[in-house]
Parts: C-alpha cells; structure tokens; sequence
C-alpha cells in the first residue's frame, strides 16, 4: 500500500503542528509521498510584495506576480523547509515541482467562465508514475508542492489537493495506494464551532446536500471535487483528517 499525505496551509503555517506531524508521518511503515500547501505563507509574501491576492472557490487566481511569488514559496521556502525536516527525523526525501523530471504536466486552464491566469489542471494520465516508482523503490519519498508545468517552458500553480489526488492516481498505477487530506480540523464538520459535528462519512448524495446547504464551502469544496476524482479513478480509500491525527483511523472517510 503506497499512503499519499496531503498537508494543509494551516498546518504548514504552525511550526508546532508541523513539528509534530513530520514526526508521524515519518513515522509511517512502507512507501509514501507528501504533497504540501503552503497558501498562508504565499499570501503573507504577496501582502509584502504589495501584490494583491483574489481567491475564488478556494483557488487561487494567478497573474504573472502571483506566479513568482507562489513559485518561490511553495517550491522554495515551504517545499525545502518541510525535506530539512523529514531528513532531521529519518525520513530520506525529495523535494519536487511538477516540471522535475517531467513528473507532473499541467494545462493551462481556460480562462473561460472564470479566468484564473497561470493555474493547471491535471490529467492524471500526465503523472509520471514510472519515475515515482523509481524513487519509492530507491527509498526516497517525494514530496510535492503545488507547482506544475505545462512542457513548453511555462510553470503552473495548481491547487495543492488536485496535485494530491492526481499524485494518488497515478500511485495506484504502481500499487493499492490510500490518500488522506491532514488539515487543522477532524474532519469535514457540520459546525466549524463545534468539535463533535464530524461527518464521519460522504457520499456524492450526501455531499450534495451539504454543498446545496453551505456546510461544505470555499477551500474544503476543491477537496472533496478531489477525494472523488481520485476514488473514481482507482484510489482504494480518501480520508479528510486532522494533522494530528495521520496515524489514527478517525476523520471523515469519502466514498462512492
């Protein structure tokens, strides 16, 4: 079984969550690979550079500015942090954008209805998984962040779950691979105010519901597109979980 971890900006934003979550996830028996966010961080960097910030559903709009900047704190700062860390506690790894390698190749995504600038999506065909088999088998776990390419010369952000699920698809080309979202919450809740309204399961009706209500809003409904995505194209399992809880089998568990 190949474990695709997902972490969110929040945590990556809280040296102490993140301190605490590196050590489980390294941790974790077998082979694995880490996907990171890292918006908080980007945003702050964008607020300093005076560069403005527009977000839309929970994504991201990206002009050429916000390109570099979101290039230089997911790929630079956040992405080299995280691996400084997983190699301090014995976890050999790489760090990764989507054009290394040619692992990950995004196209840009039309900018109608909604024109989101330099942001990808993701055929998970265009996964190299036969790389990500090389450096699993070497020992090496991946770490990814939320830079992609488009292999003619021009990087792409892409929403750091999509990068996650689409990672986890192409894993499970390779072996019976599990995908779990790690964020600052249990789970996906019916109240943010109340720690015991955990949905501990969603289906596509059930996430209607919840979507046609508002429960599930802005950065959790790219999430749950994702878990979706990835359960229909042969991941075995998607859990949404709280950093802290990775090596517990608790949260919210996505199904068809």
């Amino acid at each position: 079984m190949i474990k695709v971890v997902k972490i969110g900006g929040n945590v990556v934003d809280n040296p102490e969550a993140l301190g605490r979550f590196i050590a489980d996830f390294a941790s974790l028996p077998g082979k694995k690979i880490l996907v990171h966010g890292g918006g908080k961080e980007a945003t702050r960097m964008s607020a300093k550079l005076e560069i403005p910030t527009t977000m839309i559903e929970g994504r991201r709009v990206t002009t050429r500015e916000t390109l570099d900047v979101v290039t230089m704190v997911y790929a630079g700062l956040v992405n080299k942090r995280i691996v400084s860390m997983l190699q301090a506690a014995g976890c050999n790894a790489l760090g990764l954008t989507g054009a290394d390698g040619n692992v990950i190749k995004a196209t840009r995504r039309n900018p109608e209805p909604i024109d989101f600038g330099y942001v990808g999506d993701i055929d998970p065909k265009n996964v190299n998984d036969t790389l990500i088999a090389s450096l699993l088998d070497a020992g090496i776990t991946p770490v990814f962040c939320a830079i992609t390419h488009d292999g003619n010369g021009t990087l792409l952000n892409c929403n750091a779950d999509t990068i996650a699920s689409s990672v986890a698809i192409g894993a499970s080309r390779i072996a019976p691979t599990e995908l779990i979202f790690c964020f600052e919450q249990p789970g996906v809740m019916e109240d943010i105010e109340r720690p015991d309204s955990l949905i501990p399961h969603i289906t596509p009706d059930i996430y209607k519901g919840l979507r046609e209500s508002g429960v599930v809003n802005k950065g959790m409904i790219p999430k749950i597109d994702n878990a979706f995505a990835a359960i229909d194209k042969g991941v075995a399992s998607v859990t949404i979980k709280h950093s802290d809880n990775l090596t517990r089998p608790v949260g919210t568990v996505i199904t068809k």
